[in-house]
């Protein structure tokens, strides 16, 4: 079995927030993000809701909740808080990290093609601050569920703001990469997919630049976006903006 480093996040990471949040009036919820530290409470209802949404669906080794559940390697999570005060989904990010081998996408590749390429991508765009987005979720029937997954798609590319990053990373499996693309993620096409975290699943490469975020929304409409190569422009199709405000639910 293939394994990587993991970096523990520490003080320095968490610097650039305490706990900030956002209402959506798409999906009715209330976006928080905070560190696990921080928000205990909120960390255990999102671990809860990713083991119980991962079960379902066979690919609950994907999460390796005995590496996360302590927090330890999480910068930053997001919650979505419904009307009712549930958790109704969320997701978490890892880094910024100092080299290639700390992300999971390196094991997600490991001995198959397009491996050296999986490294490459991460180390050349290292020194421009690299987090990786994992384990998202949402809960089965909450209201406004399409909308809410949508919405999460794009409040996580927030990730590069209030870690201070240019890139954010992610990997999701085929059927899903529109959704991913509507937030203004692009698949790095030059990488074969891989069969994570098994043969049910082939799972594609897939990045946001800050740069090209900028003057673009962090949550648009599904199908808005075309597969794409990386640095691709992007239109602007709805504002929205993360505020820090003391939370409120």
């Amino acid at each position: 079995m293939a394994t990587h480093a993991i970096r523990t996040a520490t003080s320095d990471d968490r610097q650039y927030f305490g706990t900030a949040s956002t209402w959506d009036p798409r999906s009715q919820c209330r976006f928080i993000a905070a560190h696990p530290d921080a928000e205990p409470e909120l960390w255990s209802a999102y671990l809860d809701g990713a083991r119980t949404g991962y079960r379902k669906y066979g690919a609950e080794s994907a999460l390796e909740y005995e590496r996360m559940y302590d927090g330890r390697s999480t910068a930053l999570f997001f919650v979505a808080i419904a009307p009712d005060g549930t958790v109704a989904g969320g997701l978490r990010a890892q880094g910024p990290y100092h080299n290639a081998d700390e992300a999971h996408a390196t094991v997600e590749w490991s001995g198959r093609p397009g491996a050296a390429a999986v490294q490459a991508m991460i180390r050349d765009r290292i020194p421009f601050g690299v987090v990786e987005m994992k384990a998202a979720w949402v809960a089965d029937g909450v209201p406004r569920r399409g909308e809410l997954t949508r919405s999460l798609a794009g409040i996580g590319c927030r990730t590069t703001e209030i870690l201070d990053v240019q890139f954010l990373m992610a990997t999701a499996a085929e059927h899903v990469l529109e959704l991913w693309e509507s937030s203004g993620g692009v698949v790095a096409t030059h990488i074969p997919p891989t069969p994570y975290p098994d043969g049910r699943y082939l799972t594609r490469m897939m990045w946001w630049d800050r740069t090209t975020l900028n003057g673009r929304t962090a949550v648009s409409g599904p199908g808005r976006n075309r597969r794409a190569r990386l640095r691709a422009p992007r239109s602007a199709v709805e504002h929205y903006e993360l505020i820090r405000l003391r939370r409120s639910i």
